[in-house]
């Protein structure tokens, strides 16, 4: 992995590009097929489309040199993970809410592909974390995350005691309905709604946040790069570890949960500037304040 991450300019013109769309999204599936046919000509017929949701089409994607998601954040979350496994860069079409993560709107995505197929396009490199959760000593799960992990309380409204520490050494012990353990990507996720700062996207610092702490740290935290955070978790009643809000585990008093930056790295197509970042933030926040408080 590069010594930081970093936004590279004039790329290869992609030979082979995979569309994804997301079969729940309202119509996602017929502009799904409007780019597949805008692309057949340039590309010789090398696209393919496929549903999100079709595994079997998800193992072809390291065949690709591009990955366009058609859908929101959760379906950017979703296809910037699968991507990552191949170092495959993801184009992102917003038909969601918010659209933090995807470059293009429904009615510019010609004029986007257009600048992408001359190689007219950059590559934002994003980080990952790597949760791995343990039981008596033991490799239970091994997540990917590109938003954020949380560990927390399940069902019952009583908060759980999460003993944490960083590169060895104990922080504190929250008393919390929740600690958030989040990328810069996610800090405009959930750590947002809690409160938190909001991280340039592509920094490589962990950062950590409670949820509705208990007469415990209520501040967050961003942590130096390369930090590695531990969490032991103490409860009597049942808890849960969640990864980009998509993989949820039950956990046992005792359990242990490692996280860290990711050998893999999310990349993102973009055409617009870095500066581009700060000035749609503002206008999301400003256009729709309650769409910042959703995941």
């Amino acid at each position: 992995m590069p010594d930081s991450l970093q936004s590279h300019w004039n790329n290869p013109p992609p030979q082979r590009i995979m569309v994804f769309y997301h079969p729940k999204v309202n119509g996602s599936a017929a502009l799904a097929d409007e780019i597949a046919d805008y692309l057949m000509r340039p590309l010789n017929g090398a696209v393919l489309k496929a549903s999100i949701e079709d595994v079997e089409a998800r193992e072809h994607i390291a065949e690709h040199d591009m990955l366009v998601v058609l859908g929101g954040d959760g379906s950017m979350l979703r296809g910037g993970r699968f991507a990552a496994l191949h170092q495959v860069p993801v184009l992102g079409v917003d038909l969601g809410r918010l659209g933090f993560l995807v470059e293009a709107h429904p009615e510019e995505w010609q004029e986007v592909l257009a600048r992408v197929l001359k190689g007219d396009y950059r590559i934002e490199e994003r980080m990952m974390l790597r949760v791995e959760h343990r039981r008596d000593g033991q490799l239970s799960g091994a997540y990917e995350a590109l938003n954020e992990t949380v560990v927390g309380r399940g069902a019952l409204a009583r908060p759980v005691r999460l003993k944490t520490m960083i590169d060895g050494g104990e922080l504190t012990t929250y008393v919390a309905d929740g600690l958030i353990v989040a990328t810069p990507t996610g800090s405009t996720a959930y750590a947002l709604a809690v409160g938190g700062p909001i991280l340039p996207p592509e920094l490589k610092n962990i950062l950590l946040i409670a949820i509705a702490p208990h007469l415990s740290m209520d501040r967050a935290i961003v942590l130096a790069q390369g930090a590695t955070v531990e969490i032991v978790v103490r409860t009597d009643h049942q808890a849960i570890l969640s990864a980009d809000g998509q993989v949820e585990v039950s956990l046992l008093d005792g359990d242990h949960i490692c996280v860290r930056m990711s050998d893999h790295t999310a990349r993102f197509v973009r055409v617009r500037p870095p500066s581009y970042f700060y000035t749609s933030l503002v206008s999301r926040m400003t256009q729709n304040p309650s769409a910042a408080k959703t995941k």
